[in-house]
């Protein structure tokens, strides 16, 4: 028997009908419509990015820094970032791994930070600048320089190893107890760093000696020799009589104290009390770690190490990149009890 169905049935069926499909179309547009008007992702301030700092925004402004030019002998101003990335590319070596370079820019930008804020201008030679180009502070090399002594396809690949070292440590300095450091650094350790008061007489915390086994392994500049007649001996160290080859009766030299760093610290020569620092400048010594023999009828210094000692030694750095190390391990490592602060952040509350 067939069984039909009444007009109310009928009616009934058709809304259920209608009613499931608004259903279906309502299931199925709801997570399109989420997906559509989801934003795309960002990086979170704080997360670690792939150079092992913290991705934040750096800061909105420029800060251009007046750089007396000894050559031209003249003032430039030179945005902060661009000083930074020509200071690189003045003190260490390019053919330096990336990290190492990186050390270097957190280096150089906590330098010239310093300066600023302290209203640093000691040993400029024009009123109007706050540093030269020179090692008197940091040194500084132009773009143009560079073009001029890199081919074309090197300046190319170079400027880019450069500013991603400067890029990638953007507006970041190095600081202690939330001020910008005295960061110093130096060539080639003789397998350790110096202790600020051995060598500049200041105490400062965070410049203590380290161990830097990497130098001696890697730097070319790790051991000299230096040959100087009796006379220039004599006259260098500004001594009253020539230096007696034996030693004596302490009359010819002789080590009386060393530093943390494996250094000298004070010796006498001819008599005479001289810290290794005197010595080593006054004789045009790389290091104040040395050590001295009579031969063919002269004095022969052979030094150990390239530099003061005192804070980061760059071919120690690059030998911490070629093991794998970041930069902010490089400078922690080096710099002790440091963090890693924005200069941005420093200089709002700076005058100068």
């Amino acid at each position: 028997m067939k069984y039909k169905l009444t007009r109310v049935q009928t009616g009934w069926i058709r809304w259920f009908a209608i009613g499931l499909a608004s259903f279906l179309a309502v299931v199925v547009l709801v997570p399109l419509l989420l997906v559509k008007r989801s934003p795309p992702s960002e990086p979170v301030p704080g997360r670690p990015s792939s150079s092992g700092f913290a991705t934040v925004e750096g800061p909105k402004e420029s800060l251009s820094i007046p750089v007396f030019m000894t050559k031209e002998n003249r003032t430039q101003q030179i945005e902060l970032e661009d000083y930074v990335r020509g200071v690189v590319a003045a003190e260490m070596p390019i053919e330096f791994e990336p990290e190492a370079l990186k050390a270097q820019a957190l280096a150089a930008r906590t330098y010239i930070v310093k300066r600023l804020l302290d209203g640093d201008k000691t040993n400029v030679p024009a009123p109007g600048a706050l540093v030269t180009d020179t090692i008197t502070h940091q040194a500084y090399v132009t773009d143009e320089e560079l073009r001029s002594r890199w081919s074309p396809d090197v300046y190319a690949a170079n400027m880019d190893k450069l500013k991603q070292a400067v890029e990638e440590t953007r507006d970041m300095v190095i600081t202690y107890q939330g001020k910008p450091i005295e960061a110093s650094f130096f060539s080639t350790s003789n397998g350790y760093t110096e202790n600020s008061e051995d060598y500049w007489n200041d105490y400062i915390p965070y410049l203590r000696s380290v161990p830097s086994p990497w130098d001696v392994k890697l730097s070319p500049r790790y051991k000299e020799t230096v040959t100087l007649t009796g006379r220039e001996l004599q006259q260098r160290l500004g001594l009253s009589a020539a230096v007696p080859v034996t030693t004596g009766d302490g009359a010819g030299m002789k080590v009386l104290e060393r530093s943390q760093g494996h250094r000298i610290k004070k010796l006498s020569v001819g008599g005479k009390t001289f810290t290794g620092r005197e010595v080593r400048e006054r004789l045009g010594l790389n290091s104040s770690q040395f050590q001295w023999s009579w031969k063919d009828g002269a004095w022969q210094f052979t030094t150990f190490g390239y530099g003061h000692g005192v804070g980061m030694s760059q071919w120690g750095a690059n030998g911490m990149a070629k093991e794998g190390r970041k930069a902010e391990e490089i400078v922690k490592y080096y710099y002790s009890g440091i963090e890693i602060g924005r200069a941005s952040n420093l200089l709002k509350t700076g005058t100068f």
